[in-house]
């Protein structure tokens, strides 16, 4: 009975972890060669606390819980870049955004926790 357990949550966090259709994905080492790149929108969905505590300085804080609300702030035909702690928040971003029509959407594998900078 346990193994049915186990096997259950490894098949939801696969679920939950597997990228949209069309969005994309980096490491935080391919992150750190574009993050000049003014063309890009780079957003972290991590909540104003954790954005204060730790950031990069590129990211625009837009929360994941406000991202629909604020997401006429964004354009649509530029690439988006999301990160968030772990890569589970940005991947739910960069669902949203994929919804709402944004065509370049480029999630950060592993998120802060990765990042080295």
């Amino acid at each position: 009975m346990g193994w049915i357990i186990a096997a259950v949550i490894v098949v939801f966090l696969v679920w939950r972890i597997k990228s949209t259709k069309g969005v994309k994905s980096m490491s935080t080492g391919e992150l750190k060669e574009i993050l000049k790149d003014k063309k890009i929108q780079f957003v972290d969905v991590r909540t104003p606390a954790e954005y204060k505590g730790r950031r990069i300085k590129e990211f625009k804080n837009i929360p994941l819980n406000l991202l629909n609300n604020k997401i006429s702030t964004l354009d649509k035909e530029r690439d988006v870049v999301v990160i968030c702690q772990s890569g589970m928040r940005s991947s739910q971003a960069a669902k949203q955004l994929k919804k709402a029509g944004f065509t370049s959407v480029t999630n950060v594998r592993g998120g802060m926790s990765a990042w080295q900078g």
